[in-house]
């Protein structure tokens, strides 16, 4: 099943790459309508929105879940249930491509909530009080997105279709589109974990790493922000979303921050995902939505790469995920640190590799907008602090010393992780200026000063240094920062997100839900509705039963007994 799955997505991919070619050169758009039962004056619609951003997506998501599934036949070959692992992954794939061909907020949600329920299925996979957390956490976050999606469906009754491209044009001045966009950006602010939905997206990581690969790239992360920009239009002139543009940078800023504090690999990488979909959220918000997707697309190939790469090493090591048990691994598995290294140097955006086309080109275009020094100080910031955490992650995993405590048994990469890696790597390498190329119609030219012109490789070079000063740190001198020892407390905990996510606000929600439940569904609502009829029919019944059973005196005793009672109230 996993070979046919991985053919399949492969040619559903290369058949999307052809039809994109075709819809970029003509210049087209297809809108199809499928009427799926009339009645009286009610039809039911399904309708597919096909145009260049749909088809080049749903290329990037087919591709990426193509790589994953025949990198599973290896990476999960000791599971027994391997087809039910596969068939989750499809469903997952599934519900992200309705997303993408969807200009129906019915169909929409559809996705969107296929996308929670199946994450939830993915993320309590290895069944343990870890994952059950974890996945509660997910389920939860992304439900408060869920209703304000179907808040969404039900005020767009009042327009008599549910299409809404139809109204992004005519209706960004109407009040009410106002309400629906806002609804929609808290939507698209859980479902990207933004500030303050973040504490969910680590957590997920309790998932198999394939499922990370592919939630952190294409699929889950990214549907907020695909919605938004495909809601663009609509979102012009809202003030709203100057506090979107607050909120996202402050997610760079901590995802960053609290990534230098955290020694799991795979909830680093998880935070460099946090850092990128703040930058898009953010980007998206000054109204450049050409330039966040073009993004998104970048970021989804480097990131499905990285963290295959961390499965590869997870598996060496014995399933360790503690960076600092590693070291040296470049000996034992170079192919797998070829691409590791290449990937970490994407997301930092060294010159002309993949991420370094779409990170340079926002970066150059916030110095060359009239934005406050507080957000450009937060995007330059934000960008050193990936380079900081990259370095730091490639010293602890390649060039420092090996220090597992027990030598384990270190082996050479398996071709089948490899093949899948490398065609990852290909695409990694070569689709930044190939989608420079083909997304933007005319190019973008920025003139800024010299220096303005290449602070992006001084904070780089800056980040750089401070990862290494960082990772040649001993035990020994920690002792430093025991005088702001509450201060890294609150740093590398996010912000003190995960306990008032789950302390503060689940567990009481819960606890709340639980007394309502016992009081009202299974208390008072039982007396007076269901169990109550219940037990009167029950009762009534049993004394018809008597009557039913027994012979003719009890019936002739009962008239005597009924006729003296009437004679006695007669008399009085």
């Amino acid at each position: 099943m996993c070979f046919i799955s991985f053919f399949f997505l492969f040619f559903f991919s290369m058949m999307n790459f052809f039809f994109m070619i075709i819809f970029i050169m003509e210049d087209m758009v297809y809108f199809l309508e499928w009427e799926v039962i009339s009645f009286n004056s009610m039809s039911i619609v399904m309708s597919i929105l096909l145009d260049w951003m749909s088809l080049l997506f749903m290329m990037f998501v087919s591709m990426i879940s193509s790589s994953v599934i025949f990198y599973s036949m290896s990476y999960m070959k000791s599971e027994l249930n391997l087809n039910r692992f596969i068939i989750l992954v499809l469903l997952f794939v599934f519900s992200m491509i309705l997303l993408i061909i969807s200009p129906n907020m019915i169909s929409i949600f559809l996705g969107w909530d296929g996308l929670g329920l199946v994450s939830y299925c993915l993320v309590i996979y290895y069944q343990n009080i870890k994952s059950y957390n974890a996945g509660m956490l997910t389920a939860l976050s992304n439900r408060i997105g869920d209703v304000m999606i179907l808040m969404i469906i039900s005020w767009m009754m009042n327009y008599g279709s549910w299409n809404y491209i139809f109204y992004l044009n005519f209706m960004n001045n109407d009040y009410m589109m106002k309400i629906i966009a806002s609804l929609l950006i808290i939507a698209a602010m859980t479902k990207s974990a933004q500030i303050p939905f973040s504490s969910w997206l680590p957590a997920a990581m309790a998932a198999p790493t394939p499922v990370s690969a592919l939630v952190h790239s294409s699929t889950l992360v990214t549907a907020g922000v695909y919605l938004l920009i495909r809601f663009n239009l609509m979102l012009i002139d809202m003030n709203f979303l100057k506090f979107l543009l607050l909120l996202s940078g402050l997610t760079m800023l901590m995802a960053g921050i609290t990534a230098n504090y955290e020694f799991d690999l795979k909830k680093i990488i998880a935070l460099s995902t946090l850092s990128q979909l703040g930058l898009m959220m953010s980007i998206l918000s000054m109204g450049l939505a050409d330039l966040a997707f073009f993004h998104l697309l970048t970021h989804a190939m480097f990131k499905a790469l990285l963290f295959m790469c961390a499965g590869v090493v997870i598996h060496m090591m014995n399933d360790i995920q503690d960076i600092r048990y590693m070291g040296g691994i470049s000996m034992y598995i170079p192919l797998t640190s070829l691409c590791l290294n290449i990937s970490n140097l994407s997301l930092c955006g060294i010159p002309f590799l993949s991420g370094f086309y779409s990170k340079d080109l926002i970066l150059e275009l916030v110095s060359l907008s009239n934005l406050n020094l507080f957000i450009y100080f937060l995007y330059y910031f934000s960008t050193g602090l990936t380079m900081f955490y990259t370095i730091r992650l490639l010293f602890y995993l390649m060039i420092n010393d090996y220090n597992l405590l027990v030598i384990y048994n270190l082996y050479d990469e398996d071709y089948i992780m490899l093949k899948s890696m490398f065609m990852l790597l290909f695409m990694s390498l070569i689709v930044g200026s190939f989608l420079s190329w083909m997304i933007f119609d005319y190019p973008y030219m920025v003139y800024l000063p010299f220096n303005m012109k290449i602070m992006v490789l001084y904070v780089s070079l800056f980040g750089g240094l401070m990862g290494y000063l960082i990772s040649n740190m001993k035990i020994y001198s920690l002792n430093k920062f025991l005088f702001t020892y509450n201060l890294s407390n609150f740093l590398s905990l996010m912000w003190f997100m995960p306990n008032l996510s789950t302390y503060g606000l689940n567990f009481y929600y819960l606890q709340m839900g639980q007394i309502l439940m016992k009081n009202i569904d299974m208390g008072w609502s039982e007396l007076y509705s269901g169990q109550g009829m219940y037990n009167i029919l029950k009762n009534y019944s049993i004394f018809y039963l008597f009557f039913q059973i027994n012979n003719f005196k009890i019936y002739l005793f009962s008239f005597i007994l009924l006729m003296m009672f009437m004679y006695m109230l007669l008399l009085l």
